[in-house]
């Protein structure tokens, strides 16, 4: 069994992927952990050196290694994996199931404002205003993609444990 989770950045893909794997004794797969040890360097260096067309080019040979291989895994997929050519219709078609972590936009703005500095399409965003207004319009745009998820999780106000609960009773 493979389990895609996909969402914005900042939405406890990570966090909520790690533990599930663990609880259901699962690898966990960071998409981005494996794009940067792929190519040795950061994703912030990918985008300043290469540039975003590069990455993502990258970006999608690599989401084919992990949709060809590594069963028995939860992956964390990048915020815009999904978004891109016809990555969300080969993640739906592949073995597994995709599921998307929903999280509202302020919540999202919230979760980023520290986090902006390391997130290339974010670190000129010098207000929280701004940051959310941002997350807002590209929220909107990979919305898209993002609701093609077989599975669906909408985080409230719901707890770590609530949401894992959640995903083991839609997942298991």
């Amino acid at each position: 069994m493979k389990i895609y989770l996909i969402g914005y950045m900042g939405s406890g893909k990570s966090t909520l992927g790690k533990i599930l794997a663990q609880e259901q004794d699962m690898n966990f797969i960071d998409f981005d952990d494996f794009l940067e040890e792929k190519e040795g360097k950061s994703i912030s260096e990918i985008f300043n050196e290469q540039g975003e067309i590069y990455f993502r080019k990258k970006e999608a040979l690599y989401l084919q290694e992990l949709l060809q291989g590594y069963d028995n895994s939860v992956i964390s997929l990048g915020g815009g994996t999904p978004c891109y050519g016809d990555a969300m219709q080969r993640i739906n078609e592949a073995e597994g199931t995709s599921v998307y972590i929903n999280v509202p936009v302020k919540e999202l703005a919230s979760r980023l404002w520290s986090q902006r500095e390391h997130r290339p399409v974010l670190k000129h965003q010098d207000t929280p205003e701004k940051l959310e207004e941002f997350v807002r319009k590209h929220l909107f745009e990979r919305s898209f993609y993002y609701n093609q998820a077989v599975v669906k999780i909408m985080v409230k106000e719901q707890g770590v444990d609530e949401l894992i609960k959640a995903l083991k009773t839609k997942l298991f």
